[in-house]
């Protein structure tokens, strides 16, 4: 069983409002989670299980 990611990686807000986004890490493929606001604002985040940095 897959354990879904809950927090935004750039800001740690937990994903439950609409315009969030779940998907893979390009490096490793661990699953990654953006909130809407970060989206918009291009920030930064990073691959806790491989240290990939992504806008």
């Amino acid at each position: 069983m897959t354990n879904k990611v809950e927090q935004c990686v750039a800001c740690g807000i937990r994903l439950v409002e609409t315009g969030y986004v779940r998907f893979p890490c390009p490096t490793c493929g661990g699953e990654l989670g953006r909130c809407i606001s970060c989206r918009q604002q291009s920030n930064p985040y990073t691959c806790d299980k491989c240290g990939f940095v992504g806008p």
